[in-house]
């Protein structure tokens, strides 16, 4: 098994905040997003149940969007933001697991779906995370992602300037997903559409390919 807090320690500061900001994170987080995360959510399946990785849970609040069919694990590297989760996921089959979504401790081909929500642009290395997300996930399966990201060659120097700031205590504002996404070579977009912001968050959704 991977040491899940190894890459965490590139950004001690970003764990040490989320102990801080999990109190808040419900009030700023949880309303203006709902409706968009519950959209991205649709596409898991409703009729077929399955096996289901939701990476960087934070406190919880994809569970109560979740459909009961199937099994889930909630993965998070903060114990604060998962003991806020396991409340809410008191209607579902899940297992709470502190963990990195840039280390997950699980074997190749886990899970048939993976949930990605606001997590890959968090992270210190966005491309680890999607390729984590590809090892764990069997082939045929899907990755469900909703984030904020740059596009290729987009100036945006305003989120450039900030991003030295947040980065280290809250969240990227630099990624290109399109650039993250090389490292995870198996998975391919079947559709990406813009969720909020003009734009600025997207709802992606990926396969990995038989190889």
């Amino acid at each position: 098994m991977k040491n899940p807090g190894q890459p965490w320690r590139q950004n001690p500061l970003l764990r040490i905040s989320y102990r801080f900001v999990a109190p808040l994170y419900d009030l700023v987080i949880e309303l203006p997003m709902r409706e968009a995360r519950r959209r991205s959510l649709r596409a898991l399946p409703q009729d077929v149940p399955g096996r289901v990785l939701v990476s960087g849970a934070g406190t919880g609040l994809d569970l109560p969007l979740l459909p009961p069919l199937h099994r889930y694990i909630a993965l998070d590297f903060s114990p604060a933001m998962l003991a806020r989760a396991v409340p809410r996921g008191s209607c579902l089959q899940v297992d709470f697991v502190l963990g990195d979504s840039m280390a997950l401790p699980f074997a190749d081909e886990t899970f048939d779906h993976v949930v990605l929500h606001l997590i890959v642009a968090v992270v210190p290395q966005p491309e680890r995370c999607l390729a984590e997300a590809a090892r764990v996930l069997k082939p045929g399966g899907t990755v469900i992602l909703f984030d904020k990201f740059l596009r290729p060659r987009q100036r945006a120097p305003l989120r450039r300037l900030f991003n030295g700031i947040t980065r280290r205590f809250a969240t990227r504002m630099d990624v290109v997903f399109e650039e993250a996404l090389r490292a995870a070579p198996s998975l391919q977009v079947v559709s990406d559409e813009p969720a909020m912001a003009g734009g600025w968050f997207r709802s992606i959704l990926l396969r990995k390919v038989w190889s």
